[in-house]
């Protein structure tokens, strides 16, 4: 009773506004896989392929965040990459991408 008593405030504001969600579900479903790989990238193998790892983990949910279809990103920018010129590696972002 007394942590509801001490959250009584927010609940109002829930009930007032239909918009706020009651639970942090989404958040916590979004990050979970980055939650249960956690130990499995203290098996890398090395701190190079940890980093590796993480630049390709980063490039998927990059991918994903910008609704591009992951492995036909990542297939075709890392062909790519090696004549891309320097000054246009903008246009490699998932946000900027057009396949080819």
């Amino acid at each position: 009773m007394g942590y509801m008593l001490h959250q009584w405030r927010r609940l109002e504001k829930y009930l007032s506004d239909g918009m706020l969600e009651i639970d942090n579900n989404l958040v916590e479903n979004a990050i979970r896989p980055i939650a249960l790989g956690r130990k499995n990238y203290l098996f890398a193998g090395s701190h190079q392929a940890a980093v590796r790892a993480a630049a390709i983990y980063t490039m998927v949910a990059n991918a994903k965040l910008c609704q591009v279809e992951p492995f036909a990103y990542l297939r075709d920018v890392l062909t790519r990459i090696a004549n891309h010129p320097f000054k246009d590696l903008n246009q490699l972002l998932p946000c900027n991408w057009k396949a080819f």
